[in-house]
């Protein structure tokens, strides 16, 4: 899962993007409203945390952007500005939640995880695909009932692919999926990914579809 943070305290950007990737989810941080809407425009994002006190002014301008672009990302406002009033007005312009400052990681974790199941139409954590068995908020795998051991790069793999099945993801995307802004990537990075997954969940599962990507299969071949 790869979010967007748009957050002017530094120290906090910071330990968000440390504390989120304990949850398996990569941070790009940006500290004004301005870059959050380009970056936004350009980018695919999973989730969205939004502050509302920006230098350049408040997160639901960046709010009302997404949704004016029919953007249906999961967007999660968090910010000191907790009053009754202030979350009902987050609510009403589009967002999906809304926590105040002070906050717990692993609940803001599992809100997020929350948002982002719903919008992908799952109702639960855990789901089986073939003779797989994946909790996304445990970060769990099993094949016929024995546990896998899984990287976390090979359980977002996975994740990303698994989320359609059947739908061709290119390896920009995969890539966008696996490492954040500031991470190297080897030029054969994915490939070896993609390789050691399959050696765990099954050869077949994993399908290359000559220059477009990868996809996940529906169904055995």
């Amino acid at each position: 899962m790869r979010i967007l943070v748009l957050e002017d305290d530094p120290v906090l950007s910071d330990g968000l993007v440390s504390g989120l990737s304990l949850h398996g989810m990569i941070a790009d941080c940006v500290a004004t409203c301005g870059d959050a809407m380009s970056i936004f425009d350009a980018t695919h994002y999973s989730a969205a945390i939004l502050d509302l006190m920006l230098p350049d002014g408040s997160g639901l301008d960046v709010l009302s952007h997404i949704r004016a672009r029919d953007d249906t990302t999961p967007v999660m406002v968090l910010t000191a500005i907790d009053a009754v009033a202030d979350r009902i007005a987050g609510l009403d312009r589009g967002a999906d939640d809304y926590m105040g400052k002070p906050f717990d990681l692993g609940e803001l974790a599992a809100r997020l995880r929350v948002m982002i199941r719903r919008a992908a139409g799952r109702a639960s954590a855990t789901f089986a695909w073939r003779d797989l068995t994946i909790d996304l908020s445990g970060r769990l795998v099993a094949r016929a009932g024995v546990a896998l051991n899984l990287s976390r790069r090979e359980f977002a793999l996975l994740e990303a692919l698994i989320e359609r099945p059947g739908r061709v993801l290119s390896r920009s995307q995969l890539e966008a999926r696996l490492y954040g802004w500031n991470e190297e990537i080897g030029s054969n990075a994915l490939e070896v990914h993609v390789h050691n997954l399959r050696a765990k969940i099954g050869r077949d599962a994993v399908e290359t579809v000559r220059g477009l990507g990868y996809r996940i299969r529906k169904s055995r071949a």
